[in-house]
Parts: structure tokens; C-alpha cells; sequence
């Protein structure tokens, strides 16, 4: 190829990706805009209504709008979305806050917010979308998947360690996806793990880097194999995670401490912090948990579940489970 050729060639890939790349920002430029033009619209309604204090009046007035509105701009200001629109502006009631928010989410993904009724998991999910650059769908996934809940779940077993931070683990996890069958060993488990390895990231959270499997360490002649090993980017540590396939029993815990202190004298890198561990059981036996205190250890244990339940009984089961963990916690700060 001449040089005058590959010239050309190379400037139009520069004006390729130059052109790529504003047409991107525009988008989300435009995204942004009519995201924070409905925030207005909702709350221009809402204080008006309020001014009123009349519900009837209210109802005529988004009618009248609406039937306006949609002849000079068009369907996205219906009636339903006007409404939207007025619960998006109550329920975000921080217009800095949609701005930031904004930047990343686009309005679908507000209305999938919107109807999420507890504000701190309104606002996690929101935060997370905006964090990860969720889509709509994945955004959609983490809710109908409980995210909040179950990370909530751990940190109440977290409630003083001083060592892992709250956010990092989920209790349970979701593994439904390795469609194991009855029977299963813990050589089956692993090797399905790895198998859908992408997808086991995803469901441990942001953060997380594989490293190895059966990671190897010999003491005092001795050979032990770790199940599996990841790295924690934003924690700069070390994650140990065993796999069993019974009840979480008393001498996992020695077992995973003896990991933690190997791995902390022979493969911690300079500026790293301590390696931490997570025991995943079929059970995890929180009493026995509880007493323990492993998180005062760096040890995290949770359950994970291969088949999970219809919706109702899914939100139910986790709603228990929150419940008894707050109960055990508050007993246990009774005991003091």
C-alpha cells in the first residue's frame, strides 16, 4: 500500500471513530435533557396541584394537559406519562441528583425505578445502574434478582467487622444458572462454576477478578487445595472462597483461617490488604455462624441456592430471612 493510501486510510478511521464517538455523546446528551425536561414537567405539575389542594381538579388538569400536549409534542405526553412524570418528580424530589443520575440512566431506566417502594433500595439500584452503566434490562435483572436485599442480608452478619466491608458480599447467592442436578458433588459445582465463570462474576458483584482454581499451598509437607481464588480490585484483596455442598459446620472455619494465613504470608502483593474469605454453603447454619463471629476473622459464610422459587415465595423467603437476622442481632446487642 502506498503511504498516500495508507494516509487516507488512517484518516478516516480517526474521522470514523471521531463521528462515533459525538454521535454517542449527543444521544446521551439528548437522553440527559428529556430526562431532566420530564423531571420539570412533573414537578411544574405537582406544585400547581398542590397549590390547588383540589384531587378532582388534579385529575381534570392532567386530562386537559395531556389532550394538549400530545397534539403539539406528541404520544410521550399521554396521560400515563404526565402521571409518571409527577411521581418521577416526588419521588426524586434532588433535581441534582437527576442530573448526575442522568448522565448515565436514561428515562427507561427511571421507570423502572419508580415503582421500586423502599427508598434505600431505590437509591442503591440507582447508584448501581449508574455505576456498572447498567442497561435497562440488566438494571431490571438486579431488581427482580434482589440485590439490595441480599446484600443487606450480609452486612447485617457483618454488622462489626472491621475487616470486610459492608457491600461486598450478597447472603444468598443466586446460582440457579449452573443448572446442577440432584446429586451434585462439590468437583461438580466447581466445574460448573468455571464453566459459566462470567456469569459467577456477576453474581459475586463489581469487583471481583478470577485467579485461580484448586489454588495449591503446602504446608508442613502437606498439600491443601483452596476451591477458588479472585481478586478484590477496589478492596486490593485477596478473596478465598470454598464451596460446600452440606450445612455450614464449626471446622470450616479453621480450614478457610489456615487459607487466609497462607495466602496472606506467601502471595500477598505489597500494598494489598489482607486476604479475606467466603464459605458458600447449602446451608449456612447461622446459629453456629453467630456464635463463631467469623466476620470479626475476615470469614464471610452464605448460602447459595441452585433452583430458586416463583417471585411471591422468592420475596417472602428473602423477607424472613431479613427479619431473623435483624432478631439475632438485636439479641445479640441485648447480651451486652
Amino acid at each position: 500500500m502506498s503511504i498516500k493510501k495508507k494516509d487516507s486510510k488512517n484518516l478516516l478511521t480517526d474521522l470514523v471513530v471521531l463521528i462515533e464517538r459525538t454521535k454517542t455523546e449527543v444521544v446521551s446528551h439528548v437522553n440527559s435533557s428529556l430526562t431532566v425536561l420530564f423531571w420539570h414537567i412533573g414537578q411544574r405539575i405537582l406544585t400547581h396541584d398542590l397549590q390547588n389542594k383540589r384531587a378532582e381538579y388534579g385529575k381534570q388538569i392532567i386530562v386537559t394537559l395531556s389532550r394538549e400536549l400530545v397534539s403539539k409534542f406528541g404520544k410521550n405526553y399521554e396521560e400515563k406519562n404526565l402521571r409518571r412524570m409527577i411521581q418521577f418528580a416526588e419521588i426524586y424530589p434532588d433535581i441534582e441528583n437527576v442530573v448526575t443520575l442522568s448522565r448515565h440512566l436514561s428515562w427507561s431506566h427511571f421507570l423502572i425505578l419508580i415503582p421500586v417502594k423502599n427508598e434505600q433500595a431505590r437509591g442503591f439500584y440507582g447508584n448501581l445502574a449508574f455505576e456498572n452503566l447498567f442497561g435497562v434490562r440488566e438494571l431490571r435483572k438486579q431488581i427482580e434478582n434482589k440485590v439490595f436485599e441480599r446484600i443487606e442480608n450480609a452486612n447485617i452478619q457483618l454488622f462489626n467487622s472491621e475487616i470486610i466491608a459492608k457491600g461486598v458480599f450478597k447472603d444468598p447467592y443466586f446460582l440457579d444458572f449452573l443448572e446442577l442436578k440432584d446429586g451434585y458433588l462439590e468437583n461438580d459445582l466447581e466445574s460448573a462454576i468455571l464453566k459459566e465463570l462470567e456469569l459467577f462474576i456477576l453474581e459475586l458483584g463489581t469487583g471481583f477478578t478470577f485467579v485461580e482454581r484448586q489454588k495449591r499451598m503446602i504446608i508442613d509437607g502437606d498439600d491443601f487445595n483452596l476451591d477458588l481464588l479472585f481478586y478484590h480490585r477496589k478492596l486490593k484483596r485477596l478473596v478465598a472462597i470454598e464451596l460446600k455442598i452440606d450445612k455450614f459446620k464449626a471446622k470450616y472455619k479453621g480450614q478457610m483461617e489456615l487459607y487466609l494465613k497462607w495466602l496472606d504470608k506467601y502471595e500477598k502483593q505489597e500494598g494489598e490488604q489482607p486476604p479475606i474469605g467466603l464459605i458458600l454453603c447449602a446451608v449456612a447454619s447461622k446459629e453456629q455462624v453467630e456464635l463463631l463471629e467469623m466476620q470479626k476473622d475476615g470469614i464471610m459464610v452464605a448460602e447459595y441456592w441452585t433452583e430458586l422459587p416463583s417471585k411471591e415465595i422468592l420475596e417472602a423467603k428473602l423477607h424472613e430471612v431479613l427479619i431473623q437476622a435483624r432478631e439475632r442481632i438485636e439479641r445479640k446487642l441485648l447480651r451486652r
